[in-house]
């Protein structure tokens, strides 16, 4: 129960082919995600907490659903048909993921779908009202859970406005598939099928200009050992890639990452245009997780999928601005199968590889 007295529910999606999906109310949460290994196991791989009180007592979005803007906007401010619009500085000078109370401190309503295919399925609604957090427009929100029959953890969002506004909203679990008690993520292999990204300044801004991977550290058009690669990424934070164009309506391939010592495979497909890589880097949590165990440093990795976050950037927005007469529909799935043993991916990076920081403070 929250603080004013509303009831928040927790609901179970159970899938034929062995994942488990937990959710609750307040702010969409996943709290846990249980998916087989190489062994058939079933094992938590989303980081988390227990109870409702740990939630409510502060967190880095973890399982949430981000918005109204997922991303930093800079200045907390956008200009948008003459209009200037203040936001909170939550992330100061900046605005983070929809302000201080925003969708992933709200709590949504709840309602089963009935699939053709029997795959259980949940319905998030949320009405935010003009003005909330700055915003302008009453935007009614519908973010639908569904686990398949193919062990994929399916989000579909729909959205619609009585006035012009940014909108663009991600998923912000935090992925350890090796089990979100298991440590560091430095050993799961990456790649993401992106050949630009979009860098960031020091307050972790987006400047709104491509640059190609292959210039920099952060490519991961071949799998690569997240552990050799944090050192070499700005503040250790990860970046955000603009993935190809796609076809029609159909979602494009956007990452994989794969645990070797458990098997698991995780395959990250999106209808979005930007995925926004984070390796937990600003991890510290005083609050102990689900297995009684602290998240440190890199405890989690983010496979956001998300528009461009910055709506102040007016030559880069279009692709988030929801307008008056139109529905916004974007789905993401998150896809996992196994590798068994005797086809683990080679992998020949030293396990003694440490991780190097460059110095500055990372925010997610």
């Amino acid at each position: 129960m929250l603080p004013a007295g509303q009831t928040v529910e927790a609901w179970t999606l159970v899938g034929r082919g062995g994942m488990v999906l937990e959710a609750i109310t307040y702010g969409g949460i996943v709290t846990r995600l249980l998916a087989p290994d190489r062994n058939g196991s079933a094992g938590d791989v989303v980081l988390g907490f227990d109870d409702l009180d740990s939630y409510l007592g502060g967190h880095p979005y973890f399982g949430a659903i981000t918005g109204r803007v997922a991303g930093r906007i800079s200045g907390a401010a956008f200009t948008l048909d003459g209009d200037t619009y203040r936001l909170a500085r939550n992330d100061p000078p900046n605005h983070l993921h929809g302000g201080i109370e925003g969708f992933d401190k709200r709590l949504w309503s709840a309602a089963p779908v009935d699939r053709e295919d029997g795959a259980p399925s949940l319905r998030l609604s949320y009405d935010s009202p003009d003005g909330q957090e700055g915003y302008p427009g009453n935007v009614r929100v519908a973010v639908t859970y569904t686990v398949t029959n193919q062990n994929e953890f399916l989000i579909e969002t729909e959205a619609v406005s009585d006035r012009t506004t940014p909108l663009s909203l991600t998923h912000h679990s935090y992925f350890n598939l090796a089990g979100e008690s298991s440590g560091s993520i430095a050993d799961h292999r990456l790649e993401i099928f992106a050949s630009e990204f979009i860098p960031v300044d020091e307050n972790l801004i987006t400047t709104g200009r491509l640059e190609s991977t292959s210039r920099h550290g952060n490519d991961f058009q071949t799998p690569r050992r997240v552990g050799d690669v944090i050192g070499q990424l700005h503040q250790g934070h990860g970046d955000l890639y603009a993935l190809p164009k796609r076809n029609g309506d159909a979602m494009r391939l956007a990452a994989r990452l794969e645990d070797p010592a458990s098997g698991r495979v995780m395959t990250v497909s999106t209808t979005e245009n930007y995925l926004q890589l984070y390796t937990g880097s600003h991890l510290n949590c005083s609050t102990k997780g689900k297995s009684g165990f602290v998240y440190a440093r890199h405890a989690g990795i983010c496979l956001e999928c998300e528009g461009y976050p910055d709506a102040a950037n007016a030559a880069r927005r279009e692709d988030i601005l929801l307008h008056p007469g139109q529905t916004q529909r974007h789905a993401t799935a998150y896809a996992f199968s196994v590798r068994p043993a005797n086809a683990a991916s080679e992998d020949k990076s030293p396990r003694s590889a440490s991780i190097h920081y460059q110095e500055g403070t990372s925010r997610q």
